[in-house]
């Protein structure tokens, strides 16, 4: 290597099976697999940690980008690098606010069956 060449580090992106697992487990309680309250709390906490780690990966890539191609010495490789990085995370990241969401539903519709429940057995009889 010469004085004032670069060291060019390119990661391969590549999906987390982390969050493919966190997924498949948001899509089974989904298909009316049974639930408790605090299972679901704690999956919604999960999506939650999740999303916040998919977003801080994604803000990551986007600033090196905005770096490398404020940079005239910067390689190709590194911005398609990080553009395939962006790439794959956005669609998780989508995919996961959206689970969360409906599992958000699903607990709110959870949370209203138990109310009317402890409702009607609270009535006096007669």
């Amino acid at each position: 290597m010469t004085a004032g060449s670069r060291c060019v580090r390119v990661v391969q992106p590549v999906l987390d099976p982390l969050y493919s697992a966190l997924a498949a487990r948001l899509r089974e309680v989904l298909a009316d697999q049974p639930a408790t309250e605090s299972r679901l709390r704690a999956l919604s906490e999960e999506a939650d940690a999740g999303i916040r780690a998919l977003e801080a990966q994604i803000r990551g890539s986007e600033r090196r980008l905005r770096d490398l191609t404020a940079d005239a010495a910067s390689s190709l490789t590194e911005i398609a690098a990080e553009l395939r990085r962006v790439e794959i995370l956005r669609p998780e990241l989508i995919e996961l606010t959206s689970l969360q969401s409906e599992l958000e539903r699903r607990a709110r519709e959870l949370r209203t069956e138990w109310l009317l429940r402890q409702t009607r057995s609270a009535r006096p009889s007669g």
